[in-house]
């Protein structure tokens, strides 16, 4: 295939990639920021559906967090793209304590009081009980996860929603300024025509 890496990375290779890049953080998150800037779509589309992905990374369904992205961007008409984009907001580093807050939420909303977690300690048994406990065992600590994750991905998203809005609407206002600069220098007789025919 075109393109390929000629030594394919090992699954630890592809973690330690996911946990910390290659370059640097600040070079990944400008990186990141273009990819979304460039969609083409309307800013509410892009943020819409970038709000989509980041409500999705606050559920527990680790493995689906796509799936329910591209769910929830489809309802609210967003754009699939930025939903799928939206998802990194749930990554290693975030989801320790994205877990413990939706489980401290989701215990405070079911018996009215809010215990004490340690997001490691959360995070661990989470991922123990993915792999090595039953549905059933594993449920008294999803359950409050996703009643805690309803709430703490209504803040998610809307905090998403208005900076990628914002972020989208002055990237495509100043794109289109440039456009019509540029337009400008290489058609300048185009411009003073049209000027013309509406004064007339």
């Amino acid at each position: 295939m075109l393109f390929r890496r000629r030594n394919r990375p090992s699954r630890i290779e592809r973690f330690r990639v996911a946990v910390w890049p290659r370059n640097s953080w600040s070079r990944s998150t400008r990186y990141f920021g273009k990819r979304v800037l460039r969609l083409t779509a309307t800013p509410h589309a892009i943020a819409i559906g970038f709000a989509a992905g980041a409500f999705a990374s606050c559920t527990p369904l680790v493995g689906f967090h796509f799936l329910t992205a591209f769910a929830v961007a489809y309802i609210v008409r967003g754009n699939l793209i930025a939903s799928a984009l939206g998802t990194s907001i749930g990554n290693p580093l975030t989801f320790p304590f994205i877990w413990a807050i939706t489980f401290k939420i989701g215990q405070w909303i079911l018996h009215g009081r809010a215990p004490k977690t340690d997001p490691h300690k959360v995070h661990q048994q989470f991922q123990q009980g993915l792999f090595e406990k039953s549905l059933d065992s594993l449920w008294p600590m999803l359950k409050p996860m996703f009643i805690g994750a309803v709430p703490l991905g209504l803040v998610v998203g809307t905090l998403s929603y208005v900076i990628v809005y914002k972020c989208v609407e002055v990237y495509q206002r100043r794109r289109r300024q440039t456009i019509a600069t540029r337009n400008e220098r290489v058609f300048p007789h185009s411009r003073s025509t049209a000027e013309e025919d509406s004064s007339a």
